[in-house]
């Protein structure tokens, strides 16, 4: 008979060695399983098209990107809480339009617009708080409610006409046209640029504001105390209550970031296309959830956070902007985008559930 040395294992079977290998292929998709994609995505469309790996392109990617992740980190804070805010599209819509119809239409100091946007959106974020808090109205449910009330607001301050250089004065019963313009100083913050060099054209303001503002969301999520209160009431609100923590004051700040977030965007939104567009903000809602809980899967997070939101919004972007290269149809777009974010976040949900 061998014996075994009380300091040596027995040898590992091959179901146990298999299994752990197993186990150690769950983990690695868990964690960079997003990742990987998205370089899967790269290297597919690179090979599609020689200039989408230019640094124009990814340059131009990013800036697209960046109103998408600006109006997704604001979803991010909501949900962190445990909450839910469905109307940062109608929130970004209005500040689009109230931005500039300040300046067109009434002859405010493109400043000062920006600072009555800001104010909105406050206003819009206490609302939605004193619904959700004081009135008890589930999250979803007065978000929706003020999704509609934005949407109607974006329609009232223009009678239902965008904004532009030189439109009829939608207040006036002669219809005379506006002598307001958008002011270059405001178009600069969508359309311009920084470190600018011969050769290089510069890095979009755009990025600049979204790199700030993801940063800043990210530590404080990740590493103040407030953000691990934030996190605490989002798993669970009684007993983060117990312990101490102002609950209700937590969600308030929580839906204010959300809204003010959203006016931001709005604001680089409207400078970037220098002009007011009816509804502008719509489509960034759908793509700021998806891209808020693709979040929860980068790096086997589970759990809403900064990071894997500006990933999933690089995913979003990187999608849409290389299916466009290849000449895809518009109306194909939406249906190849949902379809790969379902694949994507199924498996590596599907992994992590199997692997918990």
């Amino acid at each position: 008979m061998t014996e075994v040395s009380p300091t040596q294992a027995p040898p590992a079977s091959d179901a146990t060695s298999g299994d752990g290998l197993r186990g150690q292929v769950y983990d690695f998709i868990v964690k960079y399983g997003m990742l990987v994609a998205i370089g899967i995505l790269i290297l597919f469309f690179s090979t599609q098209n020689d200039a989408f790996l230019t640094i124009n392109n990814l340059f131009l990617i990013a800036r697209a990107v960046s109103i998408l992740c600006i109006v997704a980190i604001g979803v991010t804070i909501s949900v962190s809480v445990d909450g839910f805010d469905v109307s940062v599209g109608a929130v970004t819509g209005l500040s689009v339009l109230l931005s500039t119809s300040l300046m067109v239409i009434w002859n405010v100091e493109w400043y000062l617009a920006i600072l009555i946007t800001l104010v909105a959106g406050l206003i819009v974020g206490l609302l939605n708080s004193f619904f959700i808090i004081k009135l008890r109205i589930p999250d979803l449910l007065a978000t929706l409610g003020m999704l509609y009330l934005a949407q109607g607001a974006q329609l009232m301050l223009t009678q239902g006409e965008s904004v532009f250089r030189g439109m009829f004065n939608p207040w006036n019963a002669e219809r005379v046209q506006t002598t307001g313009d958008i002011a270059e100083a405001f178009k600069q913050i969508g359309q311009g640029f920084i470190l600018e060099s011969e050769g290089f054209r510069g890095i979009p303001i755009p990025i600049i504001i979204m790199l700030v503002i993801a940063i800043s969301a990210h530590v404080f999520l990740q590493y103040t105390r407030w953000g691990r209160m934030f996190y605490a009431v989002g798993g669970n609100r009684e007993a983060a209550r117990l312990s101490g923590i102002p609950v209700d004051r937590i969600r308030l700040f929580a839906y204010l970031i959300s809204a003010v977030l959203a006016t931001i965007a709005g604001i680089v939104l409207a400078s970037r296309i220098g002009s007011g567009a009816i509804r502008a903000g719509d489509p960034y809602l759908l793509d700021a959830v998806a891209a808020t809980f693709f979040g929860f899967a980068v790096l086997g997070a589970r759990r809403p956070n900064v990071f894997g939101t500006v990933i999933g919004a690089l995913f979003v972007g990187i999608m849409l902007n290389g299916l466009t290269m290849m000449n895809v149809e518009w109306f194909f777009q939406d249906f190849i985008k949902g379809f790969v974010l379902i694949a994507s976040l199924a498996m590596s949900f599907f992994l992590v559930k199997r692997n918990g």
